[in-house]
């Protein structure tokens, strides 16, 4: 696992874009405003683009790639078509399965069962439908938190982007796989839930 996951603290940003088929993020350090990891989203078939301009666009395939700034591999985030509910998959620099990310049924604000590779249960992200506030819990411990930061109301009103800061628990150890599967969550939080 790459050491840059032993952060507690990750300012993630959207790239703006009014007409944008593909989801392309920054993660910045949060003090220095520094990007130390990109999230891109390279191989989108023609279908893809066509029905992320659509009203499928929460059922189209993703696979996006978070690389540290230098371009070193970190992991992967993928899911295929998705008709009811999401399966998504997490994979290491290495290209081995951590875990996945289980959307829940009837969930209000949002609700992922975060699995390891078992399929064993790690923790649930939860959301509440009267923000856009994010929690990682297992037997009432917070292990993150997710909140969005407001971009004003120029990029809020014409544009797609936005800005979330993510922060990991103390408590959760260096070098866990539990951090890739939170910061990978975020990512699903965007394109899952929240499109």
């Amino acid at each position: 696992m790459n050491s840059i996951l032993n952060r507690n603290l990750f300012f993630v940003k959207e790239h703006v874009g009014m007409f944008k088929a593909a989801n392309n993020f920054d993660i910045h350090d949060h003090e220095t405003k520094e990007i130390i990891m990109t999230c891109r989203e390279e191989k989108l078939g023609f279908f893809t683009k066509l029905f992320r301009f659509s009203d499928y666009k929460r059922m189209t395939p993703f696979n996006v790639e978070i690389k540290t700034a230098s371009g070193a591999n970190v992991l992967t985030v993928k899911r295929g078509v998705s008709i009811f509910l999401s399966t998504v998959e997490v994979l290491d620099e290495n290209e081995m399965l951590v875990g996945k990310f289980k959307q829940k049924f009837f969930s209000i604000g949002g609700k992922f069962e975060v699995l390891d590779s078992n399929e064993q249960n790690v923790c649930t992200l939860k959301g509440k439908w009267t923000s856009w506030d994010f929690k990682f819990v297992k037997d009432e411990l917070e292990f993150a938190h997710v909140s969005k930061k407001w971009a004003g109301i120029g990029k809020e009103l014409f544009t797609s982007a936005d800005n979330y800061m993510l922060e990991i628990d103390a408590s959760v150890p260096k070098n866990d796989p539990k951090r890739l599967l939170i910061l990978a969550a975020v990512m699903c939080i965007d394109m899952v839930l929240k499109e």
